[in-house]
């Protein structure tokens, strides 16, 4: 199906309006899905407690059953529900962090179906520092599981537009609520382990992490069945070929007839017009701006029947880690 086809069956509702969050919720208590923004990106939600509604998650993202999704609260009796127990080191980051782009891997209470964790003894959870997240949990009165509302492995979507473009009116409701402001996802720490072990890199750093429960492991990328989301050598990806530059400022030889687009993390330093298409996420290099620019820029550029994308790299501190990581990612063969 095409995206002009996904747009047309799309149902999208403006998520300031109050009757919008009160169908929303409805939705979800009845065992549907919606499309909702949080401060990263868009998720895909459903009953987290609800195996059915689960089944549904990963039929529309057509994801595999081995990756477990992000069951987000609004509050700490919510929170209860799903964890079994709550280490010292997760008061002290729910403490810090919390609610935040921050997802913590706990031991599961057992009414959470085994299909919301892919059969692991853990729960991934988070607290979404958004108001209309915040607002549509309320409204729904359970939890909510919710991967990125895309489908799997591909760019995930930070606008609403983005969603009806991938799923379309497989999705009962998009609840649009502009533009999401951070733009990548959630760091995910587990707790579960004897010591604390950052899973994925996101928009909360590590830099910031140590300063509460000091030194964290760094896992590598898990290539066999994953304990958190985001952890595929390949995902977040164009299917237009992309490939990381040696450096930032560098240029390649472009192939002859090659249609190529470049995107920079900083304004252009000179004007190439070998390129069909320079995206520039920041013009003064923020990493900030550049994270939330980053997958609409993927997106667009993905849409032009480009040969190939080049990506300049950024420095790999704070959160240019995670800007690496979804790069590298989405670079991966």
């Amino acid at each position: 199906m095409d995206a002009e086809t996904h747009r047309s069956k799309a149902t999208i509702l403006s998520a300031s309006d109050a009757a919008s969050i009160r169908l929303a919720g409805r939705i979800i208590k009845t065992g549907g899905l919606v499309a909702f923004p949080t401060e990263t990106v868009y998720g895909l939600g459903c009953d987290a407690l609800n195996p059915e509604a689960a089944a549904k998650v990963f039929e529309v993202k057509q994801r595999p059953q081995f990756d477990p999704l992000i069951v987000h609260v609004a509050d700490l009796k919510q929170l209860e529900m799903v964890v079994g127990s709550l280490p010292p080191l997760g008061q002290q980051l729910m403490d810090a962090f919390w609610p935040g782009p921050l997802t913590l891997v706990l031991p599961k209470q057992s009414v959470v179906p085994d299909l919301v964790t892919a059969g692991l003894s853990t729960v991934a959870v988070r607290m979404p520092n958004h108001p209309i997240a915040q607002a549509l949990i309320r409204e729904a009165g359970t939890p909510i599981a919710a991967p990125s509302a895309n489908p799997f492995g591909y760019v995930s979507p930070t606008t609403a537009q983005h969603v009806a473009d991938g799923l379309g009116g497989n999705v009962d409701l998009i609840l649009d609520g502009g533009p999401c402001p951070v733009g990548v996802e959630s760091t995910i720490v587990s707790l579960a382990g004897p010591q604390p072990e950052l899973l994925r890199p996101g928009s909360m750093t590590i830099e910031q992490l140590s300063t509460v429960i000091g030194s964290i492991h760094q896992t590598a990328t898990v290539n066999h069945k994953p304990i958190a989301p985001g952890q595929s050598s390949r995902h977040y990806a164009t299917r237009t070929q992309l490939i990381i530059l040696a450096s930032a400022g560098a240029r390649p030889i472009l192939k002859d007839n090659e249609r190529a687009g470049l995107l920079t993390h900083s304004a252009a330093r000179d004007t190439d017009d070998r390129f069909a298409v320079v995206e520039v996420l920041s013009a003064t290099g923020d990493l900030r701006e550049v994270a939330r620019h980053l997958f609409a820029a993927l997106r667009r550029m993905d849409s032009l029947g480009l040969d190939r994308i080049y990506a300049e790299p950024c420095t790999e501190e704070g959160l240019g880690v995670a800007i690496m990581d979804r790069l590298r990612r989405c670079a991966a063969a």
